[in-house]
């Protein structure tokens, strides 16, 4: 991907880069660096001049030329000085060295692979992604059954926007079996829970308008907020259980954000499970603020203890509910759908189509057989992820004392208090010892949870020995060289699901 990256756009993805740890240059390089590393600054892609930039974050024209030349000297730029630089990957980068270049000096091969886009080497646990493979012969079958159903869609266009009427109607049954009485004309189909939110925020709010979210929250839903231009209204989750209610129904009364985004059921990153009294103060809040409730259910089948709730939607009709099989039985469906009013839906549609035109027929109709017959994967997944959760808990307890981990009711990880703000920095040189991560801040507004990181039992427990080893390894080295972790809290953290 070639193309130009304008400064107000950089300026924004840098964040508060100057923290005032190591000189300006070299931290403004080495944010830019990890962006280049974390895919959010695409290869190939020419930089801001140096005096567009320097004006832009209110800089000596001086700081970004010397930035620059260290970016080129590490082989982050290929131009000549002077000229517009391009960014792309060095094809050599000292593995290990701990020269006066601070962060940028300690990234080795290894950590280049942990970028997007690039093959990880062989070894290299993968704990960013908080993913399972695929149910295997539930989906295969599914597809199978798909190939025979496909001619009779043929003779039309294939366009829709709404999506297949028999995924549709499944999506319906198992909102009405679940107590929410739903219709197929409430029903959305989405290309992933991503794409569903992508279109509920181009329908619902607009640039400026505030979206309050728990704290910590799903990290690309940050990334949906701030792309769609409104602002980010966090309200924390108090520590060790449960929602701070109270909290939200305070700043949706004096905030009067548009919406609301909250993950109800094994909330990403922390596991909780919102009690069915929270979910009604919470609908009722949001009711009084004029507040739209956006509640995403994506890990809501992954229900390792058997909590029993309700969803959000029943208690009242004016919630607008995400789902997605990506968590349940395999994220390359890209299949995921919005509930909400039937008049909803119809805006919901014609948003849609400004980004697409509908989703991949094939797709939708083994995920129509996926959904009618949700439970047949579940049983054998649920009883091997309580094995991993169990092996992991003991493993932390064992390797890491110091951690505090908050023991999830469901989901796929485990949110880890550290005994010390070193998220970020045991993100950057986990793949330097075989693990890659994702540091805390992902998951936050403003900088918060660099005491916190996220860690996924979605391997197995052999597996995981390995990476709490390494992760070990990782602490260690910062422990020994405490200049290491101060110069690597403030760098930027992987991209992440």
């Amino acid at each position: 991907m070639s193309g130009s990256l304008n400064p107000t756009a950089l300026a924004r993805l840098l964040g508060e880069w100057n923290r005032g740890a190591a000189p300006a240059y070299r931290e403004l390089a080495d944010v830019v660096r990890l962006l280049v590393l974390d895919g959010r600054v695409p290869l190939d892609m020419a930089l801001p001049s140096e005096r567009a930039l320097a004006e832009t974050l209110g800089v000596s024209r001086t700081t970004v030329t010397a930035a620059y030349s260290s970016l080129r000297e590490q082989g982050f730029l290929s131009s000549r000085q002077g000229s517009r630089g391009r960014t792309c990957i060095p094809r050599r980068m000292p593995a290990g060295s701990s020269g006066p270049g601070g962060a940028t000096d300690l990234i080795s091969p290894n950590a280049l692979a942990g970028a997007p886009g690039l093959a990880p080497p062989p070894g290299l646990l993968d704990l960013a992604y908080a993913s399972l493979p695929a149910s295997g012969e539930v989906v295969h079958r599914a597809f199978a059954a798909a190939l025979t159903e496909l001619p009779a869609l043929l003779p039309g266009f294939g366009y829709d926007a709404i999506g297949i009427a028999p995924l549709r109607e499944a999506i319906a049954a198992r909102y009405s079996d679940a107590g929410v009485p739903t219709t197929a004309d409430q029903i959305l189909v989405t290309s992933g829970a991503q794409h569903a939110l992508n279109i509920v925020l181009r329908t619902l709010a607009g640039r400026q308008d505030k979206v309050l979210v728990d704290h910590p929250t799903y990290p690309h839903a940050l990334d949906a907020i701030r792309a769609s231009g409104c602002r980010p209204v966090p309200v924390a989750l108090p520590h060790g259980h449960g929602w701070d209610v109270d909290g939200m129904e305070g700043a949706m009364m004096q905030q009067r954000p548009k919406m609301a985004y909250v993950v109800p059921d094994f909330h990403n990153p922390t596991g909780r499970m919102m009690s069915d009294p929270q979910r009604r103060r919470l609908v009722q809040a949001a009711a009084a603020a004029g507040t739209v409730l956006v509640v995403d259910e994506t890990l809501r089948e992954l229900n390792l203890d058997g909590v029993a709730t309700a969803p959000v939607a029943a208690f009242s009709p004016a919630v607008v509910t995400i789902g997605s099989l990506s968590k349940s039985h395999w994220a390359g469906l890209r299949t995921g759908w919005i509930r909400a009013g039937g008049s909803l839906i119809q805006r919901f549609a014609a948003a849609r189509t400004t980004m697409d035109l509908g989703g991949p027929v094939v797709e939708q109709l083994a995920a129509a057989h996926l959904v009618r017959s949700l439970a047949e994967p579940l049983p054998a997944r649920l009883e091997a992820l309580r094995g991993n959760r169990a092996a992991l808990l003991e493993l932390i307890g064992g390797i890491l004392p110091d951690w505090q981990p908050e023991r999830p009711d469901g989901g796929l990880s485990i949110w880890c208090r550290l005994p010390a703000p070193i998220s970020t920095a045991l993100t950057v040189i986990g793949p330097d010892v075989g693990v890659r991560l994702a540091a805390g801040p992902r998951f936050g507004v403003g900088g918060a949870f660099e005491h916190y990181l996220r860690v996924p039992f979605t391997l197995p427990p052999a597996q995981l020995e390995t990476a709490v080893l390494a992760i070990r390894s990782a602490q260690d080295r910062l422990d020994a060289a405490p200049q290491l972790r101060r110069s690597l809290r403030h760098t930027p953290a992987v991209a992440i699901a």
